[in-house]
């Protein structure tokens, strides 16, 4: 059912996209700039704004400009489709942006003597790499690894709803986001280990351990 209403809101949500970006592309944008523009974005939205203690406004920047994640794949799509730089730059972006995110939230509940926030952040950040390495990896052996109920648009969006609520007054909240997000970011490291896992005994040659 998560599976189902993933890819339904994926498609609303390129549907908007799409008309964005074939005027971009019409303007002569590339894809490739949409992805730094949207990383420097983020960075403006987390250490700027975030690591500040402007919880609402950081999270409502990072959650604009991450949606650029969409907008960049499908302008790719639509010129032809992606690069093998335009890939690598991706995700690399990818991986800046999300280190300034749970940064500047670390920073920011260090300042607030927030211990074990900070403690949870930084299992984010780590479960978070962990995440993306393991299906970057499968795929470079040639195997699949979509799959996992933790991917990183949903927690971003986790960490921004835990930050727009204590934005706002609801103080806990923030951290009870983070843990619950370090929780289905090792799940979830653990769903794609057990998916390679699969695979790597199907493709093994008979008689080979």
């Amino acid at each position: 059912m998560a599976k189902i209403f993933q890819v339904s809101a994926r498609a609303g949500m390129t549907r908007v996209v799409e008309p964005i970006a074939r005027a971009l592309l019409r303007a002569g944008v590339t894809p490739n700039a949409v992805t730094v523009a949207g990383t420097v974005g983020v960075l403006v939205g987390a250490l700027g704004f975030g690591a500040r203690g402007h919880l609402v406004a950081g999270a409502l920047i990072v959650t604009v400009f991450a949606l650029t994640d969409l907008l960049d794949g499908t302008m790719a799509r639509m010129s032809g489709g992606s690069t093998r730089f335009g890939a690598f730059l991706d995700s690399s972006m990818d991986r800046v942006a999300d280190s300034a995110v749970f940064g500047a939230v670390a920073y920011w509940l260090a300042t607030e003597g927030d211990h074990s926030g900070v403690a949870a952040a930084l299992v984010c950040l780590a479960a978070g790499s962990l995440v993306s390495y393991v299906k970057a990896r499968a795929e470079g052996l040639g195997m699949t690894c979509n799959v996992g109920i933790a991917e990183r648009t949903e927690r971003l969006l986790i960490v921004g709803v835990g930050g727009i609520l204590t934005g706002v007054g609801v103080k806990p909240a923030l951290e009870i986001a983070l843990w619950l997000l370090a929780a289905v970011s090792i799940f979830t490291v653990g769903q794609r280990m057990a998916h390679v896992y699969r695979q790597a005994q199907q493709l093994q040659p008979d008689g080979q351990a």
